[in-house]
């Protein structure tokens, strides 16, 4: 059997209050659409088409790829209209799976299932109780419990308003039947659309015996209509992920307070503080301590390597044994090898730190190649940038650079070098000298401060 994924994500979304398309707000740092690409594509499915409309080419344009088939729904009259826009790109499948573009949590596992049920059957349909049903349409059952029609909240009874069974509009039909049923539609409704619900009852008088299945938890079928739910399912996808880590033995010191924008592997012994931040691509070896306030992004963090709080990695690779912050920026294209220690309000960009050198407090190092043990000392800066041009500095082994010093590229300072606080060095330095650039100093006997004047009175 060929099986075919159709995600509506066409619906304007009035209700976030913004110019993105609902679909591409994001969870996680992923899109809602991205979420529910990523589980259709798990269960491995013949074709992947998308209804779009609000939004237009935005939507596409945001998650084109090979894989993916789009249909634009021009004129947005309902669910099941929507799913007419897309038969034409289903003629190739015998089964179609209908999933939503603001329902981003669904789990590979319940669909997996509700297509097993989809082998009993022409129909399955996805339901679950809520404590208070209020806005969807509900799951109407005759005396033998067997589901016989779906009424919408604005079309239902007082006595039928009161069913918790709801229903979650993700459904696995045959595609020929859904062929059929669509052709009967008509939108002789309160919204005046073409529901696509209205085929359930048609199921039912076509004799189909419409299988249910429920998912793990209400957020899996949970929609994005507003902020709120957008911030609800943010946390409960946080927990989750916290959960995961917690079980790989990660130790998390509020599991409630950690956010994944991307994917985090780990190794043993990890221990992450609150309010850390993770996006991209983040690997944290054994040993690996986070503290509080923490962002990496895309980066790699070696063996026991502590990174103190309030730090942001970006797009580096860090060695095992370092000890980075608190307060420490390292910025792009930046690799430090084992033991290198980075301290408060130091910035380290598109440069390479060797062994056991230590850059410690107040310094900016850009566009620099370290050697290993060298002790660079508060208030250092590499001057780089010539305003229209960037330039290297090399800094050998064993260099000891004092505070306040300005090192302005192209320069090298050689191994074993020593340059004296306060200076500015602006020519190549030998192996194992001191350097020293300063202007005399000079003390004026009998100099008074200036006073401010007082007004006249």
């Amino acid at each position: 059997m060929h099986l075919g994924v159709l995600i509506l994500a066409a619906g304007e979304g009035t209700r976030m209050r913004s110019r993105l398309p609902k679909v591409l707000h994001p969870l996680a740092g992923k899109p809602l659409l991205g979420h529910v690409i990523e589980t259709a594509r798990s269960i491995t499915p013949d074709e992947v088409t998308i209804v779009y409309g609000h939004g237009g080419e935005s939507v596409c344009n945001a998650l084109a790829a090979a894989d993916l088939d789009w249909v634009e729904q021009k004129e947005r009259l309902g669910t099941g209209h929507a799913v007419m826009q897309a038969l034409p790109q289903l003629q190739r499948v015998d089964q179609v799976l209908i999933l939503y573009g603001d329902v981003p949590l669904i789990s590979g596992s319940t669909l997996v299932s509700l297509l097993a049920a989809l082998h009993q059957t022409d129909l399955a349909l996805l339901t679950v109780d809520l404590p208070d049903p209020s806005g969807y349409g509900r799951i109407v059952r005759d005396r033998d419990d067997r589901v016989i029609r779906i009424v919408e909240q604005k079309d239902a009874t007082a006595r039928e308003l009161e069913i918790a069974e709801i229903n979650t509009g993700i459904m696995a039909v045959s595609r020929s039947h859904l062929e059929t049923w669509l052709g009967r539609i008509e939108n002789n409704n309160a919204q005046n659309e073409y529901y696509l619900t209205d085929i359930i009852s048609m199921a039912v008088n076509d004799g189909v015996n419409i299988q249910v299945v429920h998912p793990v938890s209400e957020e899996e079928v949970m929609g994005v209509n507003d902020k709120k739910q957008l911030a609800h399912l943010e946390r409960h996808f946080q927990r989750q992920l916290a959960d995961e880590l917690m079980q790989f033995g990660v130790s998390l010191s509020d599991p409630s307070r950690l956010d994944i924008r991307g994917s985090l592997t780990v190794g043993k012994d990890v221990t992450i503080d609150i309010n850390a931040l993770f996006e991209g691509e983040v690997a944290l070896a054994d040993g690996v301590r986070i503290g509080p306030n923490v962002v990496i992004k895309n980066s790699r963090i070696g063996v026991d390597t502590e990174i103190l709080a309030n730090s942001v990695i970006e797009d580096a690779e860090i060695g095992s044994g370092c000890r980075i912050g608190p307060f420490a920026r390292i910025r792009p294209e930046s690799h430090l090898s084992d033991q290198v220690h980075v301290g408060n309000f130091v910035e380290i960009k598109k440069s390479q730190v060797a062994a056991k050198s230590k850059i410690n407090h107040l310094s900016y190092i850009g566009d620099t190649v370290v050697g290993s043990e060298v002790n660079i000392g508060a208030g250092t800066i590499t001057c780089n940038y010539d305003g229209a041009n960037k330039f290297q500095t090399v800094i050998g082994d064993r260099a000891f650079i004092g505070s306040d010093s300005q090192l302005v590229a192209p320069v090298t300072v050689a191994e074993g070098s020593t340059i004296g606080a306060g200076s500015t060095i602006t020519k190549d330095t030998p192996a194992e000298t001191l350097s020293l650039s300063r202007a005399k100093q000079i003390s004026i006997e009998g100099w008074q401060r200036p006073v401010k004047k007082t007004k006249s009175s």
